[in-house]
């Protein structure tokens, strides 16, 4: 058989080749019946292979002619096979999208809306306040140092009122912090007096779950420093807060000590025919002022602390803390 004659037969078999491809593909009814026709036809056992193998037989003039047509055969059948991959995911969306279409013109049933936490709401109630008295709020992180936890409040290392709060440390120099009053100190570090804000937040200090303790809870602290703040400017902030928040409730002022503060004081109200501490308060030592740079001549102020979870409970009539924490549908529902 002559060259000619085998490339004649080459180019034959490649146009029968195209046909049956462009017939085989059309009629594919799924993706893996296309995978299957792309390994028949030009897998590396498949027909188009198969042909060219034969190509040996041809002159130098023809092969190139035979191997030119060979690959656009093999472009076409590969872009058929993308084509009809693409029709029938076309297609299979669009009976989807008729089968599960959305009509929008139906009612609502509805969906029940929640509401606030009464932790979250008591904390903004408590921040509204303050906020209307001309407090600004500030923030702080909750994993702190011991410098600001401890010893910029005038608590240096084994002073005794460290007993008085048992605390989570992460290293040896930082911990989670006990109480919101760093968030003063780092306010006062960049923002000189006069100086209003309350500082709310979540605390840490290691004590046993009961109906009145948690390990973790929420305060807000306030401070104010300005030139001539004495003991009766706190006394009236405070009394005008707890007047508003709790309503005319009976409120005494008790002696009390706490390191960052000299005179100190605890507050309570008369609540249930029994009094109930509900804050501490007193005027910042003067050795907290110094340590910030601040001459104490010049500059006084007042500080107050206070656990949310305690007002919340007086408001609400909770008679166990646990039960803020456990997400208890039934008892949240309430609020």
């Amino acid at each position: 058989m002559s060259a000619s004659t085998n490339f004649q037969q080459l180019t034959y078999q490649l146009e029968a080749l195209e046909a049956h491809a462009v017939s085989q593909i059309t009629d594919a009814s799924d993706a893996a019946t296309l995978d299957h026709l792309r390994v028949i036809l030009l897998g590396k056992k498949g027909e188009l292979p198969v042909i060219l193998s034969q190509m040996s037989k041809l002159s130098e003039t023809e092969r190139p002619l035979i191997g030119q047509r060979a690959n656009l055969l093999k472009e076409e059948i590969n872009s058929l096979i993308k084509k009809r991959l693409l029709l029938m995911k076309t297609t299979i969306m669009n009976k989807r999208i008729t089968r599960e279409k959305l009509d929008v013109t139906a009612p609502s049933i509805g969906i029940l809306s929640g509401h606030r936490h009464p932790l979250i709401k008591t904390t903004e109630d408590i921040v509204d306040i303050f906020c209307g008295l001309g407090y600004s709020v500030e923030e702080g992180p909750e994993i702190e140092t011991d410098y600001y936890n401890f010893t910029a409040l005038n608590i240096p290392q084994h002073h005794p009122a460290r007993d008085m709060q048992d605390t989570f440390y992460l290293s040896e120099s930082s911990l989670l912090r006990t109480h919101t009053s760093p968030v003063q100190i780092r306010h006062l570090e960049k923002n000189p007096p006069p100086t209003r804000i309350i500082a709310p937040g979540r605390v840490y200090r290691r004590d046993g779950v009961d109906a009145t303790h948690s390990p973790v809870f929420h305060q807000v602290e306030v401070l104010a420093i300005d030139e001539g703040l004495d003991f009766s400017h706190l006394r009236g902030t405070v009394m005008a807060f707890l007047k508003q928040f709790f309503g005319d409730l009976p409120v005494r002022f008790r002696a009390s000590y706490f390191p960052f503060t000299e005179p100190s004081a605890e507050v309570d109200v008369q609540w249930r025919d029994r009094w109930l501490e509900v804050m501490g308060c007193g005027m910042v030592d003067p050795a907290v002022l110094e340590g910030l740079g601040l001459d104490p001549e010049r500059w006084s102020g007042f500080a107050a602390g206070l656990g949310v979870e305690r007002f919340c409970m007086v408001r609400h009539g909770i008679d166990d803390i646990r039960r803020l924490y456990t997400s208890d549908l039934r008892f949240l529902q309430q609020f």
